[in-house]
């Protein structure tokens, strides 16, 4: 009793000297206590992502025709975009360096192919569009290549993500760059294949949250 007692002494002498000291405890609290409430942002973002990602690679693949391809528009600016975005931004507040940084930056990679095709793209010359396109998606191949590396400490399910994404950026730019449909058909085959695994992974957070347990694993791979 007369350690606790001494403890509430130190603590208003402390606030006497410093006024904001209450307040600023207190803000801490409250953002503390925010966070602890916040749902898990990952499978919104893994979902926008694996959407928009089938649609396109399916065009990429040569499953549906090309001129389907607009569709995709829509996807990129609200889902694949402004929906990952957002899951982007939630992972900051949960402290998450590893999803804010992801989430944040597909969708702004969404976002930007969305602003290329819907504005730009008609004022590259013809003779280098391919070009364009190809260091946009070799540069995005060596952003998800260190994501890789840092996915694997993560779980098996998103480090196959980022294993297959690697290789369809990488495959995408060189089938841009050499004109190679082939490249790029198998680029898209593998993009399913991305989403595919990013639903998976999406589907597991859903899942596993609301049954509360594991039903889908995912393999931790942090230890």
């Amino acid at each position: 009793m007369a350690t606790n007692v001494a403890s509430d002494r130190d603590i208003i002498v402390e606030n006497s000297r410093d006024p904001m000291a209450g307040q600023t405890a207190l803000a801490r609290e409250t953002v503390s206590a925010m966070s602890a409430s916040i749902a898990d942002p990952g499978p919104l973002g893994l979902a926008a992502f694996a959407l928009t990602t089938f649609v396109l690679s399916s065009v990429n693949a040569g499953w549906i025709s090309k001129g389907t391809e607009p569709i995709v528009l829509g996807l990129a600016l609200t889902y694949g975009g402004l929906a990952q975005l957002l899951a982007g931004m939630w992972e900051f507040k949960k402290g998450n360096t590893f999803g804010a940084t992801a989430f944040t930056s597909y969708g702004a990679f969404w976002l930007s192919f969305w602003a290329f095709v819907a504005f730009y793209a008609p004022k590259v010359p013809k003779a280098d569009v391919a070009h364009a396109v190809g260091i946009f998606l070799f540069a995005w191949g060596i952003f998800t290549l260190y994501m890789l590396i840092a996915s694997l400490k993560t779980t098996g399910a998103i480090a196959a993500v980022f294993t297959l994404l690697t290789v369809t950026f990488f495959l995408l730019a060189i089938g841009e760059w050499g004109g190679t449909e082939s490249l790029t058909k198998l680029g898209g085959i593998l993009g399913v294949i991305t989403a595919l695994a990013a639903w998976y992974a999406s589907m597991a957070g859903v899942v596993n949250s609301t049954f509360g347990k594991v039903v889908l694993p995912t393999r931790p791979l942090k230890a």
